[in-house]
């Protein structure tokens, strides 16, 4: 009675479904990483950040949405040990309203897809990119030996070289998770094997434990919308407003139960959009990132994300 998940690099739809196909009876999801690259994360590490474009991430999630419908299952992630915070790289951590309100953004828009979630610790808290201005302060072996190759024995100069590793660099998923504001966040009462995010005082386990608006409480009510809710499980996918350059829209349906997800990923007011022009003008709201007055046409704010239910 297990559960099996490949790592599977370079792999496409059609393959993972040769890997994990519900007929196969062999894997039962694999982990792609096509996602993982839209910005230049896995294949141009190194490089200056390459500016990532929603309609690419739009067209990726649907490709996986549609091509395993029926066939495999997804695993559907933001981060993972690998990875930079996912609310440092496609949210906003710049200020304390944004990175709270894209951290809720970014798991609305997984939550609600076809797969099993994974949450990677630290994300259901928001915690973000660590700000280390010292090669000595990481521990990565990737971003020792990148440093001795381009750095000591190349030309790429040490600051731009730090930038690199802040934005893209694995140790930033490998800081102590943040329990509390204690010494250390509460992770150990030794020396950590690599520093605490100096955030932690303010982003933290235990802040938002009892808070009903923080990052944590939020997650737990997409865990539970998706368990109430078979559609959010097993519902087909459609993508709405492909070409739209800040939302990202769209559909779920199992039999006569509609969902619509719609999900601002820039700091601008994005659109306007009218839910009875739609065909949801008797939608109820699912949930929210923020304070939703009942209206027919509204622009998203910055960072917002809406879940509509029509059945």
């Amino acid at each position: 009675d297990c559960m099996t998940v490949g790592e599977n690099a370079n792999v496409n739809p059609e393959l993972a479904c040769l890997y994990a196909g519900e007929d196969r009876h062999e894997l039962n999801m694999v982990f792609q990483f096509e996602l993982m690259d839209v910005d230049g994360g896995e294949s141009r590490k190194w490089e200056p950040e390459h500016p990532w474009k929603l309609t690419d991430i739009k067209k990726i999630q649907t490709r996986w949405q549609t091509g395993l419908d029926g066939k495999a299952w997804n695993s559907l992630y933001w981060n993972n040990h690998d990875q930079p915070r996912i609310v440092s790289r496609f949210g906003d951590d710049s200020t304390e309203e944004n990175r709270v309100a894209s951290a809720k953004m970014l798991g609305t828009l997984l939550h609600m897809m076809q797969g099993t979630p994974y949450i990677y610790q630290g994300e259901e808290l928001g915690m973000t990119n660590v700000p280390f201005d010292r090669i000595e302060d990481y521990r990565d072996i990737e971003i020792l030996n990148a440093w001795r190759e381009l750095v000591e024995d190349g030309d790429v100069k040490p600051e731009e070289m730090l930038a690199c590793i802040r934005a893209k660099g694995r140790d930033n998923a490998r800081t102590p998770m943040q329990w509390d504001d204690t010494p250390n966040a509460g992770f150990t009462t030794g020396t950590p094997w690599i520093r605490v995010n100096p955030n932690y005082p303010s982003i933290h386990a235990a802040a938002q434990e009892n808070d009903p608006n923080s990052v944590l409480n939020y997650y737990r009510a997409l865990i539970r919308l998706r368990r109430e809710n078979p559609v959010i499980v097993y519902g087909d996918y459609r993508l709405a407003l492909p070409e739209d350059p800040q939302i990202f829209a769209y559909e779920r349906r199992l039999d006569d139960t509609r969902l619509l997800v719609l999900c601002n990923f820039s700091g601008e007011a994005a659109g306007r959009l009218e839910l009875s022009a739609m065909g949801w003008a008797d939608a109820e709201l699912l949930i929210a990132n923020l304070p939703v007055s009942r209206e027919d046409s509204f622009a998203l704010r910055p960072y917002e994300a809406r879940v509509y239910r029509l059945s």
